[in-house]
C-alpha cells in the first residue's frame, strides 16, 4: 500500500468503484453553518429546548423564532463548498453510489449530488403536524408565526429529526442497506458517536467494506475501524483525492 494515505485512498476506490460516502456536521463547518456540539457548537449558545418536539408542539412561536433565526436566515444564505462538490462528482463519475448524511442543510444536493439519504431529514422540506402535507419551505410558508398548514391549518414543522422523535424508517433501512452493499465507504466530517447513525460505517466494516477517513482530528472510527486515516479538513483533501482518482480512472 503507498504510504501516502491520499495516493493509497485513489488506488482503493478507483479500484472498487462501490463507493458509499457517509458526512456529518464537519463538512458544513467549512461552509460557514456551525456544528451542534462541541466548541463552537451551537448548543454552547442556544438553548435545544426548540429542538425538543414536545416542547416545539407545546410552544410552535417560540420555537419557529429560534428555528427561523438559525436555520432559514443563517443557513439558508450558505452555500456548498469544495467537499460537496467533490462528494457530488464522484457520484456524476459512477464511483460513489450512495450518500448518507446526518446533515439537515441540503448542501450535497446543492452541490449536485442525487443519491442523498438524509438520516437526520432535512430542512429543505417542510411537513404538516396533522395532515400529509409536505413541500418546500417558499417565503409565504415561512412567513407563517408558526407556518401553518395551506391544506388543514395545522403547524407545520420542520422536515428533521427533532430530540424525541425516530429516525425515518426508508432513511434507517436504506443507509444499512447500501453500507451492507459498498466495497469501500468514506467518512468524513464526523466524531462517530452520534447514534445510530454511527453504526453506518461499522455495518459497512462488518460486511468488509474498507473504511477511508478524512477528517481533521480522529474520531470514534479511528484506530477502531478505519482503515486509511487522511487527516485534514474535507474541503482541502477531497478535491485532491477526486483528482488523484480521476488520473487512475483515465490510465
Amino acid at each position: 500500500m503507498n504510504p501516502d494515505p491520499i495516493q493509497s485512498a485513489a488506488d482503493i476506490i478507483a479500484e472498487k468503484k462501490n463507493l458509499l460516502i457517509f458526512t456529518g456536521a464537519g463538512v458544513s463547518v467549512e461552509s460557514g453553518i456551525p456544528p451542534f456540539r462541541g466548541a463552537g457548537g451551537l448548543w454552547n449558545k442556544v438553548n435545544p429546548d426548540f429542538f425538543e418536539i414536545d416542547h416545539f408542539m407545546r410552544h410552535p412561536v417560540e420555537s419557529w423564532e429560534r428555528i427561523r433565526s438559525i436555520f432559514y436566515d443563517l443557513w439558508g444564505k450558505c452555500a456548498p463548498n469544495a467537499a460537496h462538490l467533490a462528494f457530488a462528482e464522484l457520484e456524476k463519475m459512477g464511483v460513489a453510489f450512495s450518500l448518507v448524511t446526518q446533515n439537515i442543510d441540503n448542501l450535497h444536493q446543492a452541490a449536485g449530488s442525487k443519491n442523498v439519504i438524509e438520516f437526520h431529514g432535512t430542512l429543505g422540506r417542510l411537513r404538516c403536524t396533522r395532515c400529509s402535507f409536505a413541500g418546500p419551505p417558499t417565503r409565504d410558508l415561512l412567513a407563517g408565526n408558526p407556518p401553518s398548514c395551506p391544506k388543514c391549518a395545522a403547524l407545520l414543522k420542520p422536515d428533521i429529526v427533532f430530540f424525541g422523535e425516530g429516525i425515518p424508517e426508508h432513511a434507517m433501512d436504506q443507509s444499512f442497506a447500501d453500507a451492507e452493499s459498498c466495497s469501500v465507504c468514506l467518512v468524513s466530517g464526523t466524531t462517530g458517536e452520534v447514534m445510530p447513525a454511527c453504526m453506518v460505517p461499522h455495518t459497512a466494516k462488518r460486511r468488509g467494506a474498507i473504511v477511508i477517513e478524512v477528517n481533521p482530528e480522529e474520531s470514534a472510527f479511528t484506530g477502531h475501524i478505519t482503515d486509511i486515516y487522511i487527516r485534514g479538513k474535507a474541503g482541502e483533501i477531497m478535491p485532491r483525492l477526486l483528482e488523484e482518482i480521476k488520473k487512475r480512472l483515465a490510465e
